[in-house]
């Protein structure tokens, strides 16, 4: 019998191994026998990366999870959905095949063969994540639920009523957040997905309502209605992806609605029906009447909480809010012995995020004295990326962010459909935009439109971590033909500015002293 974890659904010999690895049946959790230089409460990314690493630099380390190592990146999250955006990519893939001068015929999807792709993907990557690594890297790792009794003491307690006292120096909390419903008359009557248990789905359902249009809500929506299913996206907002540029969101709209998503937006007084004959309806008033959405299968994609209720953070005097543990900019909380990093604390719900915090935490936690030495979380230049058809990713300020900051800018852009790599992969849909401050090359923001827009950005992200201005990415050559030779042409686009009708009258009189009139 499967164990009760939701990711382990259908528990076939991938989620056995994938059980096997990051939370083993048999585990026993370790005896203390001295108090530990740092505790760390969750093993999701920021968990993983600050045991791990403060392991590796000599300091005793002990680990708790209640639940599966590898937190949502792992079992729900990046790996999971990106399996799936693969699938439903060679199947959009397929049907587009006639434009490049190929016949192959709709393709025939085997969901369950998808998803069953997924869950081997997903155990092969998880010794990464294990228990068995982690120890053998010299942490001691507790499976069960940590609370906090006392400032130095945590208790953890596991399945059968084992319980272990640990006394530490310093703790990280890094429990991360969950999937979180929206107060929606009804919803709590039928039996909804998140992305908890979506990647359970062992048969494709035949229509699927999606709320939100955030990043899970617009790639599981596309990704479902290339696999076959009909989706319909409900959106509270007047367009979709509404923290992205709007020009981006708009691409990104037109494509989903070519792959067959129905999207509503301007949604507003949402109410579900119980259940009927296994059907799912939403009432929803939007901004031309009313609708009914009737569906098979019902997906919330809004709304995260932070896992902090059973940790007893009234004890050590941690204070918290909405959304989460309250952090200074070094990652300590109101108690200095205790820091936290990754969901449960943070704005930017990222696995690279976390593992960036992490680093902070070590740094702060073990190696700073004092003042000196401690790195400060706002010195983190972070990118992100929605991993629709074509894939949104951006770094640093938007432009309503510089008007709102006082930061006057300059806009630099370069569409696709002049970039002869995207013209010729039929891909020019999409677009680099990169705003400067004004009157220089100085990158202060970056967003990039595109089927691999998540590996192009990182070009953008270097430079502004370390002040690469526009005219020197236009003096780096790129290989041709390539998508990202649009990130040199904007630096081609700086220098024309600098062009001037005094250089202009230089450059000719330099011209007419080289080679004449």
């Amino acid at each position: 019998m499967p164990p009760d974890f939701k990711p382990l659904n259908p528990y076939d010999v991938h989620n056995q191994q994938l059980h096997n690895q990051v939370h083993p049946p048999t585990w026993t959790n370790p005896e203390p026998n001295q108090p530990y230089h740092l505790v760390v409460i969750g093993a999701g990314t920021a968990g993983l990366v600050t045991a791990a690493g403060a392991a590796g630099l000599g300091a005793r380390v002990a680990l708790i999870e209640r639940e599966l190592m590898g937190g949502d990146c792992l079992n729900v999250g990046c790996v999971p959905s990106k399996a799936i955006l693969r699938s439903a990519r060679v199947a959009a893939s397929i049907r587009q095949a006639e434009q490049f001068g190929l016949s192959a015929g709709a393709p025939q999807v085997d969901f369950g063969r998808t998803m069953e792709r997924m869950r081997r993907l997903r155990a092969d990557i998880s010794p990464n994540d294990s228990a068995q690594r982690f120890s053998q890297l010299g942490v001691d790792v507790y499976f069960g639920q940590g609370a906090f009794e006392s400032d130095g003491v945590l208790r953890v307690d596991a399945a059968g009523g084992q319980e272990r006292q640990l006394q530490f120096k310093k703790a990280v909390i890094a429990s991360g957040a969950r999937a979180a419903a929206p107060p929606i008359p009804g919803l709590d009557a039928v039996d909804y997905l998140t992305n908890e248990t979506l990647f359970s789905l062992t048969e494709l359902p035949s229509s699927l309502i999606v709320l939100g249009s955030g990043p899970i809500g617009c790639e599981m929506a596309q990704a479902f209605a290339r696999l076959g299913c009909q989706v319909t996206l409900l959106e509270r907002q007047d367009r979709i992806m509404t923290r992205e540029d709007p020009a981006a969101a708009a691409i990104v709209h037109r494509q989903m609605q070519a792959d067959g998503v129905r999207i509503i937006l301007n949604c507003g007084d949402l109410r579900v029906d119980d259940e009927v004959a296994g059907r799912v309806r939403v009432h929803v008033e939007h901004g031309e009447g009313s609708a009914v959405c009737e569906a098979e299968r019902l997906l919330v994609a809004v709304g995260r909480a932070p896992n902090i209720e059973d940790l007893q953070l009234d004890n050590v005097n941690v204070h918290v809010e909405r959304r989460g543990v309250v952090v200074n900019d070094f990652l300590q909380t109101t108690n200095p012995r205790i820091y936290a990093a990754g969901d449960v604390c943070s704005a930017y719900k990222f696995t690279h995020a976390a593992d960036f915090q992490a680093r902070i935490v070590i740094q702060n936690t073990l190696f700073a004295l004092g003042p000196f030495g401690r790195k400060r979380a706002s010195d983190l230049v972070i990118p992100w990326a929605t991993y629709t058809s074509p894939e949104v990713a951006h770094v640093g300020l938007y432009a309503h962010e510089a008007q709102s900051q006082g930061v006057e800018i300059d806009t630099y852009q370069q569409d696709l459909a002049d970039v002869d790599r995207a013209i010729l992969d039929g891909e020019t849909e999409g677009f680099v935009k990169v705003y400067t401050k004004r009157g220089t090359d100085t990158i202060v923001g970056a967003t990039i439109v595109a089927e691999h827009a998540g590996d192009m950005i990182s070009e953008l992200t270097l430079a502004i971590r370390n002040r690469v201005g526009l005219s020197q990415i236009a003096a780096t050559i790129h290989p041709y033909p390539t998508q990202a030779d649009a990130i040199r042409k904007l630096g081609d686009q700086y220098n024309r500015t600098k062009l001037t009708p005094r250089a202009q009258s230089m450059l000719n009189w330099l011209r007419r002293i080289n080679v004449g009139s």
